[in-house]
């Protein structure tokens, strides 16, 4: 069992008293030095295996964040390179999430 840093579920039927049941439609992990490992292998491949639809991670340290949608035969495909601080990154899922990646990631490192 696995809990993301941020997750959205669209259907209200698959949410009851102890949580979700089933996949949550989005998902966002945030990447903590001593979390990466379990961050970018088990979590993928156990939300990949769920059905997530889309998995976006943030790396605060690299100011980046990498999106991963769900294709039609449930694997994971991903851009080649990451967003970084002077992107906008969308959702495929969730058609209104635009985000700015400057006011995530204010200062340049």
């Amino acid at each position: 069992m696995v809990q993301p840093d941020l997750c959205v579920v669209c259907d209200p039927l698959k949410i009851d008293a102890r949580g979700c049941m089933g996949a949550p439609d989005w998902i966002l992990e945030i990447v903590s030095p001593h979390s990466s490992s379990k961050d970018l292998r088990e979590k993928f491949d156990v939300y990949e295996e769920a059905g997530v639809k889309e998995y976006w991670v943030v790396h605060p340290q690299e100011q980046t964040i990498l999106v991963y949608t769900l294709s039609v035969n449930g694997k994971y495909q991903g851009i080649l390179k990451p967003y970084i601080r002077t992107d906008r990154v969308s959702s495929d899922t969730l058609p209104d999430l635009v985000i700015e990646l400057q006011e995530v990631f204010p200062v340049e490192v």
